[in-house]
């Protein structure tokens, strides 16, 4: 049922602090109405796609303007696997203060599981092997997905830096690596370094949460967000790290991140550091998704300037990352 409640504006920057932008969104975006599917008109996003995905928000922003908005854009979702790439951008924030170093190895940063431990060839993986998804260690970890369990090689087959493999092991790590390397809880640092400055609206501390996992020392780190405050992080991404004139993450960070260091098996997506690359033959250079299981995205396409955010809670359709793209590229092709 609709609410019939007014919307609140109490979160939203002062006034001169708004970019044109940023009005027309706090114009647009609350007035939504609670628990129902708002159809923009002239959206170009096709309603064959919001009936098979049922998305519980989608935004569209074209050239620093919303195209399309449906659904609920203010109601808070568990992300999944976009974690990855938002803590991706703190990386990228602590790597240039020097606080992080990407060849740093396992060994060096003191960093083992629970037995079966890591061996000594897996503890020469270097940070940016992680980042990569290239680490060469198949430890069991939290949070991971059945196929994930199913695919995933044994212990030393690879190499570290030799074999792609999307490996919660890796992306867990990373975060006791950034805990333990900065001093920071990565929920603070997020709202801190990245969620204020860009001016998101619904992000609090209390959004983030880790999960553990008995078998493994790396507890997963969750975030849950709204559709509007993907589109605000995505629109920082699109600009190369900025907002409003501050360097927010840096830009020849996101630049590596949005390179293919790997292809993989998925169609023609290839991965950079915690970002899926959209095929550049298609879609331009530095084009890439963040992408969680059920549904949850945020893509950017710089060559057209464009953002689009997905959220799912309904995830018994198995919203596919293949159909999101096949909607990106109609997107981009209109």
């Amino acid at each position: 049922m609709a609410s019939s409640r007014s919307p609140d504006f109490s979160t939203l920057p002062p006034l001169t602090s708004l970019s044109r932008r940023d009005l027309f969104l706090a114009a647009l975006v609350p007035a939504l109405p609670f628990g129902s599917v708002a159809k923009a008109a002239g959206s170009p996003v096709p309603e064959r796609y919001l009936d098979a995905v049922n998305p519980t928000a989608l935004m569209v922003m074209r050239q620093g303007r919303l195209v399309a908005s449906h659904g609920e854009p203010t109601r808070k979702i568990s992300v999944a696997s976009v974690r990855k790439s938002l803590l991706g951008g703190l990386y990228g924030i602590a790597v240039a203060e020097g606080r992080i170093k990407l060849d740093a190895t396992l060994c060096e940063l003191g960093i083992d599981d629970v037995a079966p431990a890591l061996t000594a060839e897996e503890k020469r993986a270097t940070v940016a092997d992680l980042l990569m998804a290239r680490s060469g260690i198949y430890h069991v970890a939290g949070y991971e997905t059945a196929e994930q369990r199913r695919t995933r090689p044994e212990r030393g087959s690879h190499p570290p830096g030799s074999f792609w493999f999307y490996n919660n092991w890796d992306f867990n790590a990373l975060a006791t690596i950034y805990r333990q390397q900065t001093g920071e809880d990565i929920f603070e640092s997020f709202e801190r370094r990245i969620a204020r400055p860009i001016g998101m609206q619904d992000f609090t501390v209390s959004d983030g949460r880790f999960i553990g996992d008995a078998r493994s020392r790396h507890p997963a780190y969750v975030f849950s967000l709204s559709a509007r405050d993907m589109l605000r992080f995505g629109e920082m991404v699109l600009g190369g790290g900025a907002w409003q004139g501050r360097q927010v993450v840096p830009r020849q960070w996101l630049a590596d991140s949005l390179t293919a260091h790997s292809q993989t098996p998925r169609g023609h997506l290839g991965y950079g550091y915690l970002w899926w690359v959209l095929d550049p033959a298609v879609f331009g250079p530095g084009a890439g998704i963040a992408s969680g299981y059920g549904g949850q995205h945020i893509a950017v396409v710089p060559r057209q300037g464009l953002v689009v955010v997905q959220t799912v809670e309904q995830r018994g359709r198995r919203a596919r990352t293949s159909g999101f793209v096949r909607l990106l590229r109609e997107l981009v092709e209109s």
